[in-house]
């Protein structure tokens, strides 16, 4: 009996390739997705489990398929409103866990998540206290 769940990613299709040229920082906040599947809404939410300016990690409370479009509403902490992404693609899919490509945003969206990224990255946000 296999037990080992199977992972589809981009790199499976011609053409495509692992497009992550960014580090990605872990977290731990909330968002909602939506998009279309098979002809039906999808509206779910889930946790952010890792961000980067060009992606993000997800585990969600509905599957997704590999390709799949979605809007994203992210509540990146320290943000009144939460952070829309109109467009973005699944990169990958394993269970309920999958990654997306972030598509074009405006460009305030676009500054709240740099400067999240640039707080959780920057040594002198650092816990120990060494750097």
């Amino acid at each position: 009996m296999n037990t080992a769940s199977s992972i589809s990613t981009v790199a499976e299709y011609p053409g495509q390739s692992d497009r992550r040229h960014k580090s990605r920082t872990p977290t731990i906040f909330t968002l909602l997705y939506s998009g279309m599947d098979s002809g039906q809404m999808l509206i779910a939410d889930g946790v952010v489990t890792n961000l980067s300016a060009n992606g993000i990690g997800i585990r969600g409370n509905r599957s997704v398929t590999l390709g799949m479009e979605l809007a994203l509403f992210v509540d990146i902490p320290g943000v009144e409103e939460p952070l829309c992404v109109a467009q973005s693609r699944v990169s990958w899919v394993e269970g309920r866990r999958f990654g997306v490509e972030l598509g074009a945003m405006k460009l305030e969206n676009m500054n709240h998540l740099r400067l999240f990224l640039w707080d959780h990255n920057s040594p002198s946000n650092n816990q120990d206290g060494n750097n």
